[in-house]
Formats: structure tokens, C-alpha cells, sequence
């Protein structure tokens, strides 16, 4: 008895609703409605990446030796010829005095030579000697000259070693940002696979860039010049802008994954932007302002209430409403005419908006609506015109009954798009979506 009874209820309930269609009245259905409002969108392509300056510049020694005293800490500025750091030079002087000696000692061979010389010319004037022998001394002088400049050049090492190299000197004006050495520390000079630098110095940390990855998909979109947003975890709420200065066109294959650098221009005047600092990166490709926007969810909506050919009468209705008498005709010409033919419309979505129906038609553009008005373009294409693409809009008319509006859309944040509707529309309620 109880089951016989549960199919009783549950036939009243289908021969109600089959009625309530067949005799056109909707459901009771509970929706949850949004507002169609002004206000601004952009569209953007999201990374991160780090901040680094502009330039750098490491500091390696050009002699070996022991650190004996450090001159200037991390974040010192300091100028073009500032003392870094100092080595220590004992054994340099001691050189400099045995190669002292050395040259004394090469200049008094030299002169000595050089009067021996001066008398087997007479000499050999007077044919008191031979050619060979004179030719001997000569050739004795020379050596003895040279011996003294190689004398005089080690000399000059010693000594641009210690009153130059011994001190490490900053090659620009900046700001020390790392410091790599300690007092008794030994160095390697530069010459050496060994060598490590022993300072890092930014030039302008006034002017920073930012070093983004930005995929495949979405690297014709980037363009030099483009405007940049980006923000930091350690500034929540505050927002910073830059450009776009370099695209690195060499790829970056990670995991299969490939991404391009961006080298984004920013200003820090402020100081408060330091080097290594991770940030979120927004490109923005397009934006708009002062225009009609609705949710997306709005725009993927379909009432459920409703079968597909109802939907589809409704639909193709709208449809006709941004269309001339001509254009209608037309429209209503070509469905009637998929209708007859069952066979070639066979999988076919003859409810489809009037859009897709015109499309081998040649009528699109007498639908083109003027969209981007207070539209700035921020991509590449961005004076070439948008691609038209339509949706639908469900809402309860005046008669409390469900209707639809066709409406064409732009740009979209991901979460609202740009609509273009009569001005009427505006503030006015669409169905987000049925309540369960």
C-alpha cells in the first residue's frame, strides 16, 4: 500500500509538470540574481619573479695576499677610487728592497760596461783591435741593458703592487651589497681559477628591474613598453608599476615547460624595493573603463526549467533583436531552412544564436557593436579589431516570466566580463544562478 502510494505522488507530480509545460507556465524555481554595473576591468597575464639592480659589479683581486684591513660594510656607498679593502705588503717591501739591490747592482754592470765600450771604439779607430772584439763589447752592453730594465720593470711591479693593488678600490660609484671577506682572510688574485670575488656592488639601486617568466602561450602577448603592476608579500596593499624593457628571446625549458625572461624596468626612489625580493607580476595586456560588466557565472547561466527547443526559440529571438528587417529575414530564412533538411542537421546546434548563423552568411558586420569605448589596449593587436563573440543573459521580464537578452562581450578579469546591452540594462538584476 505504501509503495502504491509513493507512485501515485509521484505520478501527480509528473502530470503536473507535464502540464505546467504543456501549457507553457514555468516551474517554481528560486534563482539567485546579480546586478549588470559600471565600472573597470582589465585583462592580464599573471607570473612572479625577482627583483634585482640593474647592474652589478664584482670586485676580484689583482694580487695575492692576506686581508689585513676591510674599509666599508654591506649597503655602504661608495664612490668611483674608495679604498675596499687593504692587503698586506711585508713581503712586498722586503722584495722591494732585494730588487732595489738588484738594480743597483744592474746599473753599475751597465756603466762599466758601457766605458769598456766607449774605449775599445777608440781603440778599434786606431785599428788596435779587431772588428770581433769590438763587436763582442757591444754586444756585452746590450745584455747588461737589458738586465737592467727587466731590473727596473720588477722594480715597477713591486711598486704598483704595493701602493695599487695591496688596496682593493671600488671600480664605481654604488652601494656595497655583499661582502664576501673577512680580516686574515687570503685572497687569490684574478689571473687565478681560484680567485672569488670579494665585493658585489650595485650601480643605481634607484632604478631595479624585474626578471619574470612568462610561458610560451603568453609571450605574444608581452610587448616592450607594456605597463606592469606588481606587488609584494612584505607590503600587502600597496601596489607598484613598472615596464616592460627587454624580452629574452632565448627559451627556458623546465620540465617540458617553455618560458621566456622578461626584463621589466622599475623605479625605486623610495629605497623601499631591495634586491632578491620575490613579487606577483601582472602584464597588462588590455584594460577597460566605464563599461557595462556582469559575472561570469551570469554569462554561463542556462535555465534548467526549460527544455532545448524552448531555449533554442528563445535564444534565436534574442538573437534577432540587434539585427535590421533585413537581416531578420535572412536569419529566419536560413533556419527554416536547416529545419526542413533533418538529415544535414543531424548533430547540429540549431539553437544556436544568431551569431553562428551568420557566420557563412557575410552579415557579421552590420552586428558589429562599437565596443571599447574608454578601451586602452595594452597587447599586441591591440588596433586590429576585437573578434565578436555573443552570450546570454537570463532574466525575469516585467511579466515575472523568464527571458533572455544577447549581449556582446569583451574583455574579462577572470571573474566579470565587459558586456555590451542597451543602456536600459544597466543596474539591471540577471540570474546568477538556481538555488538548490
Amino acid at each position: 500500500m505504501k509503495i502504491q502510494a509513493i507512485w501515485k505522488k509521484a505520478a501527480l507530480v509528473l502530470a503536473i509538470v507535464l502540464i505546467a509545460a504543456c501549457s507553457g507556465r514555468q516551474p517554481n524555481v528560486t534563482y539567485e540574481f546579480t546586478n549588470i554595473s559600471r565600472g573597470s576591468l582589465e585583462r592580464s597575464i599573471s607570473s612572479s619573479g625577482t627583483i634585482n639592480p640593474v647592474s652589478t659589479v664584482r670586485v676580484l683581486p689583482q694580487m695575492s695576499g692576506k686581508v689585513e684591513n676591510i674599509y666599508v660594510k654591506n649597503n655602504d656607498f661608495v664612490q668611483r677610487g674608495d679604498i675596499l679593502a687593504e692587503l698586506n705588503t711585508d713581503m712586498l717591501r722586503l722584495r722591494r728592497e732585494q730588487q732595489s739591490a738588484a738594480l743597483i747592482k744592474a746599473r753599475a754592470n751597465y756603466e762599466l760596461q758601457l766605458l769598456n765600450f766607449q774605449n775599445q771604439l777608440v781603440l778599434a779607430e786606431r785599428d788596435f783591435i779587431s772588428e770581433f772584439e769590438l763587436k763582442s763589447s757591444e754586444t756585452t752592453l746590450n745584455n747588461l741593458a737589458a738586465d737592467l730594465a727587466v731590473a727596473q720593470a720588477n722594480l715597477s711591479v713591486i711598486e704598483t703592487e704595493i701602493n695599487q693593488f695591496a688596496f682593493i678600490t671600488s671600480p664605481i660609484d654604488g652601494i656595497v651589497l655583499e661582502r664576501r671577506v673577512n680580516i686574515g682572510d687570503t685572497v687569490v688574485d684574478s689571473s687565478s681559477s681560484n680567485s672569488s670575488n670579494l665585493f658585489t656592488l650595485a650601480e643605481n639601486l634607484s632604478e631595479m628591474q624585474i626578471e619574470a617568466m612568462v610561458s610560451e602561450l603568453d609571450i605574444v602577448s608581452i610587448q616592450i613598453g607594456q605597463m606592469v603592476r606588481f606587488t609584494l608579500e612584505s607590503m600587502p596593499g600597496r601596489a607598484f608599476v613598472g615596464q616592460v624593457e627587454t624580452i629574452n628571446m632565448v627559451p627556458v625549458v623546465t620540465n617540458n615547460v617553455v618560458s621566456y625572461t622578461v626584463v621589466v624596468k622599475v623605479e625605486n626612489h623610495d629605497g623601499s624595493l631591495f634586491p632578491g625580493m620575490t613579487c606577483a607580476v601582472d602584464f597588462i595586456v588590455e584594460s577597460s573603463s566605464n563599461v557595462l560588466i556582469v559575472s561570469n557565472a551570469a554569462l554561463r547561466y542556462q535555465p534548467t526549467s526549460l527544455n532545448e527547443e524552448t531555449i533554442a526559440d528563445m535564444v534565436f529571438d534574442a538573437s534577432l533583436e540587434n539585427l535590421s528587417s533585413e537581416q531578420r529575414q535572412l536569419a529566419i530564412e536560413a533556419r527554416e531552412a536547416r529545419a526542413q533538411n533533418t538529415a544535414q542537421n543531424a548533430g547540429l546546434n540549431t539553437n544556436t544564436s544568431l551569431t553562428n548563423l551568420m557566420m557563412g552568411g557575410g552579415m557579421m558586420g552590420g552586428r558589429q557593436f562599437a565596443m571599447g569605448q574608454g578601451r586602452q589596449g595594452a597587447g599586441q593587436g591591440g588596433n586590429s579589431a576585437p573578434a565578436i563573440i555573443m552570450r546570454n543573459l537570463w532574466y525575469i521580464n516585467g511579466d515575472g516570466r523568464l527571458d533572455v537578452v544577447e549581449v556582446q562581450i569583451g574583455i574579462s578579469s577572470g571573474s566579470f566580463t565587459e558586456i555590451r546591452v542597451p543602456d536600459d540594462f544597466e543596474g539591471k538584476q540577471v540570474i546568477l544562478r538556481e538555488r538548490i
